[in-house]
């Protein structure tokens, strides 16, 4: 299933399983019958249905929701192995404490917003009919040192669009990963349609700024003394790029 596709159920009761799954993340087909107090027969047929149809599959003894999981990717960057790849909802942890370790440096302000709904929700993927959120992961060995993270709305008029972040471990950056990275979700957004991806950033962070100019980023548009960043009013740069018009 691609999370740009439209969800149809024609049972109330599979619909209901396949939400409560969504919701989760990572479930247990009893804990889901249990909470959903369906008969085990009924349980067991809607199951197999939304199975059938691409809508859920089993990962171990756990149901997650069966999103398209694309190839990963190796790339040599200095002496390293670093690895692209979608993130799953095995990830969780290990994505909420790099999200979370940008987040705290408190210069960009929407991967606040993101290590929020991490913390928040119980799922990495989420797609259902309000709103479908993806990640890629960056690895080196065994460790997510970064992240690209795509916001796609399910409103009809804003469905073209989507909001994109980008972060990278301190330790890790200014090697390359942030650009394969961010490469890599623009990448995904131009293959899947989308017409124009936003991302903004606290002016005092020039870094972030520039990084996103040299990838064919433009600035949209400035709000000022949007963030209070230390008792200090600082402008919101709201900046864009249309996937189609930058290559990889």
């Amino acid at each position: 299933m691609e999370l740009t596709e439209q969800l149809t159920f024609d049972e109330p009761d599979r619909e209901d399983l396949y939400n409560y799954v969504e919701r989760h993340g990572r479930v247990t087909e009893a804990e889901v019958r249990r909470g959903l107090n369906l008969d085990p027969s009924a349980f067991g047929h809607h199951l197999t249905v939304l199975r059938r149809q691409g809508y859920v599959r089993k990962v171990g003894d756990e149901l997650q929701i069966a999103h398209t999981v694309d190839e990963q990717e190796e790339h040599a960057v200095d002496g390293d192995t670093v690895t692209v790849r979608t993130a799953e909802e095995a990830d969780r942890e290990s994505l909420v404490s790099v999200v979370d370790s940008v987040a705290s440096e408190g210069s960009y302000i929407e991967a606040e917003t993101v290590a929020a709904a991490l913390d928040y929700d119980e799922a990495v993927i989420r797609h259902n009919d309000v709103m479908s959120r993806l990640f890629f992961v960056g690895e080196v060995g065994d460790d997510v040192v970064g992240w690209v993270h795509l916001d796609l709305p399910e409103a009809e008029k804003l469905a073209h669009t989507a909001q994109l972040t980008v972060g990278l471990r301190p330790d890790y950056r200014g090697e390359g990963i942030g650009r394969l990275l961010l490469d890599r979700g623009v990448r995904w957004a131009r293959e899947h349609g989308y017409e124009k991806l936003y991302n903004s950033v606290p002016s005092s962070n020039e870094r972030a700024v520039s990084f996103l100019e040299d990838h064919g980023w433009e600035i949209e548009a400035v709000r000022e003394d949007h963030y209070r960043i230390d008792d200090e009013y600082v402008d919101e740069v709201m900046m864009a790029v249309d996937p189609r018009a930058v290559g990889d």
